[in-house]
């Protein structure tokens, strides 16, 4: 896959909380091979929600982009082979 349609996160770096610019993104776990099954999250009208299988909060910051993170380089990127 070239691209997601959709943000996804990741959380190498095993934060507590991860902010984020959207509400509606995947969470993968952590980089290939150590990620879990990539889930779709929807805060809805919350402004966080936790991942189910890794315990990361994330949480909504507008001030982010789709493609920005706080911690930085939680974005997760696809690289094909």
């Amino acid at each position: 896959m070239a691209g997601h349609s959709i943000p996804h996160f990741q959380n190498d770096g095993g934060y507590k909380t991860i902010a984020i610019g959207v509400k509606e993104f995947m969470c993968t776990g952590a980089s290939i091979p150590f990620d879990h099954p990539h889930i779709f999250i929807d805060m809805g009208d919350d402004n966080e929600n936790v991942c189910s299988y890794c315990s990361t909060l994330y949480t909504y910051n507008p001030a982010l982009k789709a493609n920005q993170s706080d911690p930085a380089g939680c974005v997760f990127v696809d690289r094909a082979a």
